[in-house]
């Protein structure tokens, strides 16, 4: 059993990706303050929101359903991880009341964090006027809007060993698929288990190694943010670090600091962390580093680890290659002992 688990950090240049509520008519970017600082971020939402916009245009996504008007909307997905990667990996809350052959909830599979600036960054502000067919002497509308450059870090884990596996006992919204779903499901292959002490489904392992290994490639080709028009920016990882750990702890949240007001990768944590969690990881920390992010840190860390990397231990490359040749292994079944859980 192994969870995959890390960093993502995006590189946004005088980029506006997720916006707040607005100020009369100035357009803010999500941000927040600690002590005297100003952090712009962007949401786990909307980073949720950009993966799955990003899955390949042939994988079905599961409807919407919107019920309700006013106060009392409702909207959810069709709740079927059987039929849905997305409601599989991302998970979903169906609550309708006072029918229990639709009520359930699965709690997601991939967690991530709020991508946060690393080093404080204060948004700038920008003005535009729209003039455009009025006549002589009249006043041109006048907007704002916020934007900013900053490297925005967030971590992420993905609980491999609930990909394509299903809870149906329990109660309420304790189960992720309803007695009727569930029978389908059954019906369409899916096996009855124990996992983690609950009644569960779980779909064939082709499936499972497709779904991840499908996930893994969709993050290194994430796109999506607002402000396109204006603000086009490449939203792909520049820096991506994943590692499987037994447990499902993050020992990797404090890899990345502070000096001279810059963002710095910092060599001497991610060495101590791997070294005290030496006999939880079930393989070689994976750190995708997209060339030229972050001057020449890169050269530097590689450098100052080589130790680690002759040893196996960690590996470094471009983040589409690490994660495309994970992917690989996963289809090819050279890593299904992540898959399985010694509690089930």
């Amino acid at each position: 059993m192994s969870y995959l688990v890390g960093k993502i950090v995006l590189d946004v240049v005088a980029g506006a990706p997720n916006n707040g509520l607005g100020e009369d008519n100035v357009a803010k970017v999500k941000q927040l303050r600690v002590g005297r600082d100003t952090h712009p971020y962007v949401s786990a939402q909307a980073f949720r929101r950009w993966v799955r916009d990003s899955l390949p245009a042939s994988e079905p996504v599961s409807p919407v359903v919107r019920s309700g008007s006013g106060q009392k909307q409702q909207a959810y997905t069709h709740g079927r991880p059987d039929r849905y990667l997305d409601d599989d990996l991302f998970g979903y809350m169906v609550a309708v009341k006072g029918d229990k052959d639709k009520t359930c909830q699965r709690d997601t599979v991939l967690a991530t964090g709020t991508f946060v600036s690393v080093a404080p960054r204060r948004p700038d502000r920008d003005f535009g006027t729209m003039s455009r067919g009025f006549g002589a002497g009249e006043n041109p509308v006048l907007h704002g809007h916020e934007f900013y450059s900053a490297e925005l870090a967030g971590d992420v884990l993905l609980d491999l060993p609930r990909v394509g596996v299903f809870e149906i006992g329990g109660t309420g919204l304790k189960i992720a698929l309803p007695e009727p779903a569930a029978k389908e499901a059954q019906e369409n292959g899916a096996e009855p288990i124990t996992f983690r002490g609950s009644s569960a489904l779980r779909l064939e392992i082709a499936e499972r190694r497709r779904r991840a290994a499908l996930l893994l490639r969709t993050l290194t080709t994430v796109r999506g943010g607002a402000k396109q028009s204006m603000h086009y920016g490449d939203r792909t990882p520049a820096l991506i670090l994943l590692a499987p750990v037994k447990g499902g702890i993050n020992p990797f949240t404090r890899v990345l600091g502070v000096r001279g007001e810059r963002t710095r990768f910092d060599a001497g944590v991610l060495r101590a962390e791997i070294e005290a969690w030496a006999d939880e990881l079930d393989g070689p920390v994976l750190l995708g580093w997209a060339p030229g992010f972050l001057g020449d840190q890169r050269d530097r860390v590689s450098s100052e680890l080589a130790d680690l990397i002759d040893a196996g231990s960690l590996v470094i490359d471009h983040p589409r290659v690490l994660l495309g040749d994970l992917a690989g292994q996963l289809e090819r079944g050279e890593r299904d002992t992540w898959f399985e859980d010694p509690k089930a």
